[in-house]
């Protein structure tokens, strides 16, 4: 049975990606620290591990593993702008520390989570992987550094590696509070407390909102690709993009507007490269999804519970 290691595995996207790879019969070890995962996250067929990749030692985990996942991360920009030195230690300092372990131990791919936020304020829509990069972030420019990283690794040390930039990821299990929130988990609270939709901005700022499911896909696809990815980017995106208005207007709440952020205007992925060289093709549909959602949070249309 193949061994396969998943960072983050307690985590929104990487307990879907252990649903999947168990589904899959491979056997799965997940490595987190719990500072957001949850435990009710963890599939109870996986080995569970709670580990500090930035401190502890990594080695033992990776014995005999074929596979790493490396989804986790300090996530979000705001925060980062906060506190750029902790977001460095996470998401640079244990990247760095995983992948040299990785090396040691023989792993035959790594498969690392990173982000659109790379690109910044894109001058070219749809945005391809060949796109300036301009990070408006530390976080962006840490999730940048480690794909340099990865490539790095597989041009000196020979360690096969590929990294998918995902755009703004919606789905089953993400966070409905705290700084990792997406906007459809703020406004899926908000509304459960009777309150307004807060909007950042003047709310016509636009998002490739990609589905959970797909991401897991995406992964899934360039882990079992049959030849070497040596270090190559792909765009993990759907493709179309929504302004945080229309989010608003799915969920169907009252908006109000204040708060000002330095953030990219619009976001949307040129997935041509995932499609045909991964064989990717997502499927979700954010509206859709959002109809399913308020269902299963006991929402209605006028936003009372």
């Amino acid at each position: 049975m193949q061994k396969v290691v998943v960072t983050g595995g307690a985590g929104f996207i990487g307990s879907n990606m252990v649903d999947r790879l168990i589904a899959e019969g491979k056997e799965v070890i997940i490595l987190d620290n719990f500072s957001t995962g949850k435990r009710e996250n963890c599939n109870p067929k996986a080995t569970v591990y709670e580990v500090d990749l930035s401190t502890d030692y990594l080695e033992p985990f990776l014995e005999g593993v074929d596979i790493v996942f490396h989804f986790a991360a300090l996530a979000r920009v705001q925060p980062s702008i906060q506190d750029p030195i902790t977001f460095n230690k996470h998401n640079v300092d244990s990247t760095l520390r995983l992948l040299m372990a990785c090396h040691k131990e023989g792993v035959k791919r790594v498969v690392y989570s990173a982000s659109s936020s790379a690109y910044g304020n894109a001058d070219i829509l749809p945005t391809p992987e060949t796109a300036p990069t301009n990070p408006l972030s530390p976080y962006g420019l840490q999730k940048m550094v480690g794909e340099q990283y990865c490539k790095m690794f597989s041009e000196v040390y020979g360690l096969d590696t590929v990294s998918l930039r995902y755009f703004n990821v919606y789905g089953e299990r993400m966070l409905l509070e705290g700084a990792y929130c997406l906007v459809m988990g703020i406004f899926a609270k908000q509304m459960l407390q009777g309150k307004p939709l807060t909007i950042t901005n003047d709310g016509n700022q636009r998002r490739d909102f990609t589905y959970v499911g797909d991401v897991v896909e995406a992964n899934w696809l360039a882990a079992t690709h049959p030849e070497k990815l040596n270090g190559e980017v792909f765009n993990i995106g759907n493709g179309a993009n929504y302004s945080v208005n229309e989010v608003a207007d799915m969920m169907g709440g009252e908006k109000t507007y204040g708060e000002k952020r330095i953030e990219p205007f619009e976001t949307l992925a040129d997935n041509t490269k995932a499609r045909t060289i991964l064989g990717w093709n997502p499927k979700g549909d954010l509206s859709t999804w959002t109809e399913q959602y308020k269902k299963d949070l006991g929402l209605v249309p006028n936003g009372k519970v």
